[in-house]
């Protein structure tokens, strides 16, 4: 029996007959849904005479959205990307979906600019203080009052990306006085003139420096696959590894299981997992080829 459920026609045009009208599921069939997952699950690891003998779905679903979460974050293609056109106020919302970042970058003329963390600022909580320098607080619930923006954040915002070019003669004089007697040059974390941006967890933002302001920032971030109904599916190159996920994390948290079937299963998890990761690599001969043949280049002087 075929696990196609569309005829041709049905898959080109979508639900409303209409050609790339956005209703389409293109390139679905590589994915398994976890509905799925469980199903296939419990036929074939659940029951008598099988390596676990009873098991309710709920416990296998728990464990599945777990396994897709620590696949997202390891082997998964989940990147996801979000574009805009970063303002006076210098600042990125974080998506509401947002784990981690992989990179940003802004739009020059199409090619992608990659933007640097920089760990030489924050925005620190604003304390208010009085003349005296003594906090102030709310007189209706006796709690600290904080500014809307620190003076750290908002001295950093007026200027670049820090790379020299906005500094006085005698800060460089400054900062280079330290390099006397030490390393020669400058540092390689700072080559480079495409503005910075370091991530404010408190107030859940991405801020960057005045050099991004009215540029097209584009962030690559990662999720969990949990999101949404949608997203909770596993590419089916990595289907076998979250069945050994799931009966490894089962198997180790039951009494009475014998240790050597625990850590056969862990063992399993283990291998099954790293074949995941390389399959979903998409190493391609051809590829390499086409960009080693320029290692055997010889340099003329």
């Amino acid at each position: 029996m075929g696990l196609l459920t569309q005829n041709n026609e049905q898959y080109y045009l979508g639900a409303d007959g209409q050609w790339n009208s956005w209703d389409e599921n293109y390139g679905d069939y590589q994915f398994t849904t976890i509905k799925d997952v469980i199903n296939n699950f419990m036929i074939s690891y659940v029951g008598e005479g099988k390596i676990i003998s009873k098991l309710k779905r709920t416990d296998v679903l728990f464990h599945a959205m777990r396994g897709i979460q620590e696949f997202s974050f390891d082997i998964l293609p989940s990147n996801k990307s979000v574009e805009i056109e970063i303002g006076p106020q210098l600042y990125f919302v974080l998506p509401q979906d947002y784990v981690n970042y992989v990179k940003l970058t802004w739009n020059d003329n199409g090619v992608e600019r990659i933007i640097y963390p920089t760990s030489k600022t924050s925005n620190p909580l604003p304390i208010l203080q009085d003349h005296n320098y003594e906090y102030l607080f709310d007189q209706q619930n006796r709690e600290i009052l904080e500014s809307q923006e620190s003076n750290t954040w908002h001295d950093f915002r007026q200027r670049g990306n820090g790379d020299g070019n906005d500094l006085s003669e005698r800060e460089l004089d400054l900062i280079k006085r330290g390099n006397i007697g030490q390393r020669y040059g400058l540092d390689p974390q700072y080559m480079q003139s495409n503005g910075v941006f370091f991530i404010d967890p408190i107030q859940g933002l991405i801020r960057f420096s005045s050099d991004m302001v009215n540029r097209i920032v584009t962030l690559k971030y990662v999720s969990d696959g949990l999101a949404t109904d949608e997203e909770m599916v596993i590419h089916k190159l990595a289907e076998e590894a979250l069945y050994k996920y799931i009966a490894y994390a089962i198997l180790s948290v039951r009494p009475n299981i014998p240790e050597y079937v625990v850590q056969r299963f862990k063992k399993e998890s283990s291998a099954a997992k790293r074949n995941a990761k390389l399959r979903l690599s998409n190493i391609k001969l051809e590829e390499i080829t086409q960009i080693m043949r320029g290692k055997s280049k010889q340099i003329k002087h």
